[in-house]
């Protein structure tokens, strides 16, 4: 009953993004179950949550993450983020019952929506795949460690590589951007990401560049390989 609004702006002042989020989240609840009889901060005075810019991993530094990592089941991971670009829980907990070789797909439960993911594999990910074992986990090791342990080891390895801005989630980012960049359907995208919502999948790819081709030439490129060799051209 005591706290006023210039207590609020003093911890957001002094406080990061988390600051700011949990705050507002607190103190929401704390206003809807009736722990507060009012606001301490009306809505207008909250300042604009301001994340970091998100960047995805290029290929040229996922080489050098690859070459530079030592330990072959690291690496092996990070070939993986970058093939599917799944999140790292759920690329550090598949199985070899995950794989579908006759189908060559890759499926598994989302840990976060529980959504069912498959993904099609090509020979490039299949060399990967066959190396780390035929049964249970394909990362035992990374399993055993949540992901701040994970995150916080390829934290240390891009540092020495003197790589910044980048986390194991940048590899979402890079797969997103990839996807963009070389024409890939915005709905196959959202499903290998997982996301439902087209604008937090342009969100994810906003830093992509297209180059974007002649229409004319795409047509015909579109037309040889859907339409019957009997069919007339579209266009005179």
């Amino acid at each position: 009953m005591e706290t006023r609004t210039k207590h609020f702006i003093k911890a957001l002042e002094t406080g990061r993004v988390g600051v700011n989020i949990c705050l507002r989240r607190l103190h929401a609840f704390a206003v809807d179950t009736g722990w507060l009889p009012w606001p301490v901060m009306p809505k207008k005075r909250w300042p604009k949550i301001m994340t970091g810019d998100k960047r995805g991993i290029t290929a040229e530094k996922h080489h050098r993450i690859i070459v530079a990592e030592r330990d072959e089941e690291a690496r092996d991971f990070y070939e993986i983020l970058w093939q599917v670009g799944g999140s790292q829980s759920d690329m550090a907990t598949l199985t070899a019952e995950n794989i579908d070789w006759a189908n060559r797909t890759i499926s598994y439960a989302r840990m976060k929506t529980g959504s069912i993911a498959i993904v099609r594999f090509n020979e490039t990910l299949a060399v990967i795949l066959r190396r780390r074992g035929q049964t249970g986990f394909l990362f035992p090791t990374l399993t055993k460690v949540n992901q701040t342990v994970r995150g916080r080891r390829f934290s240390r390895l891009v540092a020495r590589l003197k790589i910044s801005g980048v986390t194991l989630h940048s590899y979402r980012y890079a797969w997103a951007e990839r996807a963009k960049t070389c024409g890939f359907p915005e709905r196959f995208a959202q499903e290998a990401l997982g996301h439902a919502s087209k604008a937090v999948h342009r969100a994810y790819a906003k830093k992509a560049k297209v180059l974007i081709p002649p229409l004319e030439e795409y047509e015909r490129k579109f037309q040889a390989a859907e339409l019957p060799a009997t069919t007339l051209p579209l266009c005179a």
